[in-house]
């Protein structure tokens, strides 16, 4: 069973910054965040490929960063410049090249407030 493991999400203040982690089991092909706030529809934040390419929603482009160390099968992002808008559960995605091959993680809660 192939798992992905997150974590990183917490309180902050606006401004500040976080990096969320997410641990796959196998070498996944790409890997990546959605989230999704309360009322809202789910969305995707950022993703990124084996290879190393990346695409980020606009609304969070020169803010946040993704990155991934193929050796631990371990996805990052970094969120800098964090605002309220942010507010959300943050869901690990992965997929194979297959569609229909998708996993995700258990959610992580990343809450902006002063």
């Amino acid at each position: 069973q192939v798992q992905l493991v997150e974590s990183g999400g917490g309180l902050v203040q606006p401004g500040g910054s976080l990096r969320l982690s997410c641990a796959a089991s196998i070498s996944i092909y790409t890997m990546g965040w959605y989230r999704q706030a309360p009322g809202k529809q789910r969305e995707l934040v950022a993703g990124i490929t084996v290879d190393g390419s990346t695409n980020y929603a606009d609304s969070v482009k020169g803010r946040f960063s993704i990155s991934r160390d193929n050796a631990k099968k371990t996805a990052y992002l970094r969120m800098n410049s964090l605002q309220p808008e942010d507010t959300a559960v943050y869901y690990c995605n992965a997929r194979q090249r297959l569609p229909g091959t998708q996993y995700w993680g258990q959610g992580t809660q990343v809450t902006v407030s002063s």
